[in-house]
């Protein structure tokens, strides 16, 4: 090993001119990628690796498989079955793994800069020759007075055991002498805001687990947990009308599963307040109404749409970039003249395009065609929009089971996930509650 090696080695993150230097004597390439979601991953293992130097930065080493994330809210499927290590595909170095922050980009230097999770007093620099930015997006709350201190979110795995937690605290406490019927009404009401993909499968799940778990541990709450999905205007809205029909009307037929039409003024810690005057108490409110971006992604000057999303050319360049060496994609990024859904499948597929574009394989524009979309409606019951074929019902939950398993990323989780259904069907869902 010569001593440049080294040095870097010993020294990862202060090294920002060092892996400059590095990466020009090797005569590879340094890819920077930021984030671990569906693009960055993506990119990430389609990547010729003997081209490039590549280094990841992201606030998490997992990639999340996020279409079962809300399968863990209940324990349907544990958390770590939809985890895979980000390490486990390799790196030529151990230290080509950062699990910091990015706070701020020299374009015309070609220099970003980060913080450390781990220690957030931390700074450093790291040099890039190609620059991709993958951060994904957070949880657009609108503004509503309340959203940020008192809702949940579900983007990501401590938000889905925060929820899990709350949701066995809430029925535990509901069983203490001493609460009055409107404070037991109150923590046994949980509210959700947004009835997309994942405002209707976490309501999904959560009925399931009411129907199957609460009946069977919890008998004399059975009748007193209710399930609140608030949209303002239709679930389910990107899915063809015959399934949103289908869809809302399977949730009308359950008992102490209420779907209301309004908006949210404002979250307080145990009631939801809506634009119709009405006021709903509740001992939970997770809160599923779409993206706005990034911090990060904020301090970029660079063009952008009025959601916020970084603008590119139809080659994921950022426009703007005086380098043409820093690209965008997934949830924080949108395309110039041809916008497209902040959808899993349209990140992995653009990864996929650019780990491509980089290795000379691909020099066309970007086009994207949609394999259809998914939904879990509950009772072993889907709906799935799939190109001239409109499904729904318990053959759509079997397609639904079927895709996603053969999706997972490695054949470890491939294993696990079965398993948890099995022994969800076999032995209920797992009660326990621990921080």
């Amino acid at each position: 090993m010569s001593h440049l090696s080294s040095l870097r080695k010993c020294f990862p993150l202060k090294s920002g001119l060092l892996s400059k230097t590095f990466a020009t004597q090797t005569g590879r390439k340094k890819l920077v990628i930021l984030g671990t979601g569906w693009g960055g991953y993506s990119l990430l293992r389609n990547i010729d690796k003997k081209l490039f130097d590549v280094v990841v930065i992201s606030p998490r080493n997992y990639f999340l498989f996020t279409p079962m994330l809300a399968s863990t809210t209940v324990g349907t499927v544990e958390f770590r079955s939809i985890i895979e290590p980000v390490r486990n595909t390799t790196f030529r170095q151990t230290g080509d793994f950062h699990l910091s922050y990015a706070t701020h980009l020299d374009m015309k230097n070609q220099v970003l800069h980060c913080e450390s999770v781990l220690q957030p007093q931390l700074g450093y620099t790291v040099n890039f020759d190609k620059l991709v930015i993958a951060v994904g997006a957070r949880s657009n709350t609108f503004n509503v007075p309340g959203v940020e201190e008192h809702a949940f979110f579900l983007k990501d795995i401590p938000d889905a055991r925060k929820i899990r937690s709350r949701i066995i605290r809430n029925i535990e406490l509901s069983l203490h002498p001493g609460l009055s019927e409107s404070e037991r009404k109150q923590l046994l009401n949980f509210v959700i805001v947004g009835g997309g993909p994942t405002g209707v499968e976490f309501g999904a799940e959560l009925y399931d687990w009411i129907e199957q778990d609460v009946a069977r541990v919890y008998h004399q709450r059975k009748d007193q947990v209710h399930v609140t999905l608030v949209e303002s205007n239709q679930i389910l809205s990107s899915f063809d009308e015959s399934l949103r029909k289908y869809a809302e009307n399977k949730i009308k037929q359950r008992e102490r599963f209420q779907l209301v039409k309004s908006s949210v003024t404002q979250v307080t810690s145990d009631c939801v307040k809506l634009s119709n005057g009405e006021d709903l108490p509740c001992g939970l409110v997770v809160w599923s109404t779409g993206l706005s971006p990034t911090q990060f992604v904020k301090s970029l000057g660079v063009d952008k749409n009025r959601n916020g999303q970084i603008l590119t050319d139809k080659n994921l360049h950022v426009i703007g970039d005086p380098t043409n060496n820093v690209y965008a994609l997934g949830d924080c990024a949108d395309i110039r003249d041809n916008p497209l859904p902040c959808i899993a499948q349209v990140a992995e597929r653009q990864g996929e395009y650019l780990a491509n574009l980089f290795c000379g394989k691909d020099e066309k524009e970007f086009t994207f065609q949609s394999k259809g979309m998914l939904a879990y409606i509950g009772r072993y019951q889907g709906v799935s929009d799939i190109p001239k074929i409109k499904m729904q019902g318990i053959s759509s939950w079997f397609l639904w089971r079927s895709a996603y398993l053969t999706k997972l990323g490695s054949w470890r989780l491939r294993m696990q996930v079965p398993m948890d259904w099995t022994k969800t069907i076999l032995f209920g869902r797992d009660i326990s509650r621990f921080d």
